[in-house]
């Protein structure tokens, strides 16, 4: 019997003068950075096993975060400003390609598992986070507002234009995801759909990126105050 041999995660990096982003351009939200590529790399591993329940929650198979295929980076491109900021704020040629409808499904259920993943993380975490370096002081209830309001700005990027929601307005969060989500879904082309917008592929990876980056920036930040 023939094994199929496992592909290389494909990977982006963004190159920043004092950052650099290694993005998995099929798996939206997991990205890492560091201060180098080798680094950003090591980085985009270690954290497989918490990209991991992303991909169970979207019901997408993913590898073993013990065994992983490595990684093939097939694209570099030059950061800026946003990039060293903290954020990947830089789209490469991967991310003009046309979309498949399965390959948009999958994207935006990806993206979908991410807010499910992030609003776990936030209900089960306390009120007040522990202070520290990493993510500055905003406490509980004002990330999730913070990442609700990144969530409108974004959704302008792909042409949908909401109010911002209150965190505690379900109906009305769940509105703008859900556009979010069949945009992304229903994309074929590679070009933006909006002026000055977001390709989708592009959109879905830097949507899921600070959905995650949050979440886990709550799951470490979830140490109660002495």
């Amino acid at each position: 019997m023939l094994h199929r041999v496992p592909q290389p995660i494909q990977v982006l990096l963004e190159v920043g003068r004092r950052r650099v982003f290694a993005s998995a351009l099929d798996w939206p939200g997991w990205c890492r950075s560091a201060k180098t590529d080798e680094a950003a790399l090591d980085a985009l591993a270690e954290y497989a096993p918490r990209y991991a329940p992303v991909a169970a929650t979207a019901r997408v198979r993913f590898p073993s975060p013990s065994r992983l295929p490595g990684f093939d980076v097939v694209e570099r491109v030059a950061g800026d400003a946003t990039t060293d900021f903290g954020a990947p704020g830089k789209a490469g040629a991967a991310d003009a390609a046309p979309l498949t409808a399965t390959h948009a499904r999958r994207l935006s259920r990806l993206v979908a598992a991410a807010w499910e993943v992030f609003d776990e993380v936030a209900a089960g975490a306390p009120a007040a986070l522990r202070k520290g370096p990493r993510g500055g002081g905003r406490d509980r209830d004002k990330m999730v507002e913070h990442v609700l309001g990144a969530e409108v700005a974004y959704a302008r990027k792909i042409g949908i234009r909401m109010r911002q929601p209150a965190i505690d307005d379900h109906d009305g969060v769940a509105s703008l995801r859900s556009a979010i989500v069949d945009t992304i879904a229903a994309a074929r082309s590679g070009t933006p759909a909006a002026e000055k917008g977001w390709a989708p592929r592009y959109a879905a990876r830097r949507i899921a990126w600070h959905v995650l980056d949050h979440a886990w920036e709550i799951e470490d930040r979830s140490v109660a105050s002495t």
